[in-house]
């Protein structure tokens, strides 16, 4: 039973070490194309950037540029340039990254459900270019209850 333990073990990682080689397959990237590796909507972008808005990652709480950034302005998508947040609805939430407790307009994100981690979340995609922006959750401030949990890879912060 113990070697039966064991190799089963050794074909699992062996086999999880075989997918991490593969190019990873996305909706803007269906073939998986290394060509495409750092593209999405068309633009060039960091790693970090694509892994967030085309792969749909997360970056690690703070860590990101404007997590605690507090200059006014709106805060824009990094792949296409619309506009989605304001200064205005910026709080510390304590999470480490940057929250916002509403969009700058209405329909300017799509919120789609998110099974991932075995439980719902919505996950918040820009509705112009479909980048993965981050999570929305209902334990945010007054007015709208709402708190917008979104990756600093995935804004581009524009001042006033």
């Amino acid at each position: 039973m113990k070697y039966f333990v064991l190799i089963l073990s050794f074909t699992v990682f062996i086999s999880c070490a075989q997918n991490s080689k593969h190019q990873a397959v996305s909706k803007s990237n269906p073939t998986g194309s290394s060509s495409d590796k750092n593209q999405f909507n068309g633009r060039a972008l960091p790693e970090n950037v694509c892994y967030v808005v085309r792969d749909g990652g997360t970056e690690r709480p703070f860590t990101g540029k404007y997590w605690n950034h507090h200059e006014k302005g709106m805060y824009a998508c990094v792949a296409c340039d619309e506009l989605l947040f304001s200064s205005e609805t910026k709080y510390d939430s304590g999470s480490g990254w940057p929250s916002f407790y509403d969009v700058l307009t209405q329909g300017k994100v799509n919120k789609i459900e998110d099974y991932e981690l075995g439980v719902l979340r919505l996950e918040i995609r820009c509705a112009k270019c479909d980048a993965h922006l981050g999570h929305v959750f209902d334990d945010g401030p007054v007015p709208t209850g709402k708190r917008y949990c979104v990756n600093s890879a995935s804004l581009l912060f524009v001042p006033k």
